[in-house]
């Protein structure tokens, strides 16, 4: 009984040690388990760690250089926006500097400005001035350059900024071959001795360089009288008024075409033909300009070197350019000549453009507002 017993309670304790074997054996499984998910997430982490500082690294340098670059493009545009702009008050100082025929100014602050005081004269103009504002209209001018062209450059200027075509009779002729004609067929070989302003120019290459100047003044006046759009037009006469080779030759261009009217009228007076204009009348009535060769020689040769137009040549290129020149002269302010028309006699078909004087040498450009 008493061994019945014992062997029970040893398979009882057998029972329990193959229990607790099976026990920790499975513990133990799940603790090898539960290390094992320890481990892989552990590795997981620490790659993903490695991994986001390598990104992290790659961008903080990307963001470093993208930085930089930014910088660097910041600064450039910075340095070559300030080099386009120096650049373009270089050129427009240039252009101002150079354009001879200035932008517009206000009338009256002009005035003030030029004649201050209290002098006699400088009250007489700032009279004549708010005569012109109040009473004519006239509320700006362009001033223009204040040499011995000044007063062509400022009747040139007007026909083209105003797009006035050519005269009736230049579309009948070929202006180009005036000086061919002049030279060759009515043989005035004393044209050799024409000087172009302050280039005193004389020989037989006179007719090739009065050549270039006709050329200059057709093509010229023909592209800016055919271009319609007004601001496009004025560009290109601010262009054109700042280049001084180029407008030299416009003017010498109209001095020659002067002095191929005289000759004409001259050959027709000599020939009994018809009666000539009355402005020819008078220009050949002076001891100076009897013929076309006096002409040339103290009138014309020195236009642009030593003098500007006198009031009767005023006629003359009034009645070549078919346009009326309408003239204010300041210093004649309170009399009958104080508003003057180049030539008096016009037809009515004909534009008009408008000067203004102070002292019948020097001329400026009126500008009209309503």
């Amino acid at each position: 009984m008493q061994r019945r017993h014992d062997r029970k309670a040893s398979e009882n304790r057998d029972q329990l040690t193959e229990q607790e074997k099976r026990s920790r054996i499975n513990h133990s499984k799940r603790s090898v388990g539960k290390h094992e998910v320890q481990s892989w997430t552990t590795v997981t982490k620490q790659s993903l760690c490695l991994m986001w500082q390598k990104v992290k690294a790659q961008l903080m340098l990307s963001m470093s250089f993208l930085l930089a670059v930014f910088w660097c493009c910041r600064r450039l545009y910075s340095f070559l926006a300030q080099l386009l702009k120096r650049w373009s008050n270089y050129l427009q100082r240039k252009l101002i500097r150079n354009l001879s025929v200035l932008i517009e100014v206000d009338l009256l602050a002009y005035s003030a400005r030029e004649w201050k005081g209290e002098a006699k004269q400088a009250k007489h103009m700032r009279e004549a001035y708010e005569e012109l504002f109040w009473s004519y209209h006239i509320k700006y001018l362009r001033q223009v350059r204040r040499d011995n062209y000044c007063v062509l450059r400022a009747v040139l200027f007007q026909i083209f900024s105003q797009g006035i075509p050519f005269p009736s009779w230049m579309k009948e002729r070929d202006i180009l071959k005036l000086p061919e004609k002049l030279l060759y067929s009515q043989g005035c070989n004393w044209i050799q001795q024409y000087s172009f302003g302050p280039e005193r120019y004389t020989g037989p290459n006179v007719f090739g360089k009065l050549r270039k100047c006709m050329e200059a003044l057709k093509t010229n006046w023909t592209e800016i009288s055919t271009t319609k759009d007004h601001e496009e037009r004025g560009n290109m006469c601010n262009t054109l008024f700042s280049d001084e080779s180029k407008e030299y030759k416009l003017y010498e261009a109209i001095k020659f075409i002067m002095l191929y009217e005289v000759v004409e009228a001259y050959e027709q007076k000599m020939n009994r033909e018809e009666p000539i204009h009355n402005l020819f009348s008078l220009l050949l009535a002076r001891d100076s300009s009897s013929d076309p060769l006096s002409f040339m020689m103290n009138h014309l040769n020195s236009i642009g070197d030593s003098v500007c137009l006198d009031q009767v040549e005023l006629f003359l290129l009034g009645y070549i350019l078919e346009v009326k020149i309408r003239v204010y002269r300041l210093h004649r302010f309170n009399t009958e000549e104080f508003q003057v028309s180049y030539p008096d006699e016009y037809r009515r078909e004909w534009n008009e453009i408008s000067l203004l004087t102070e002292d019948d040498r020097y001329y400026n450009i009126p500008l009209f507002r309503t």
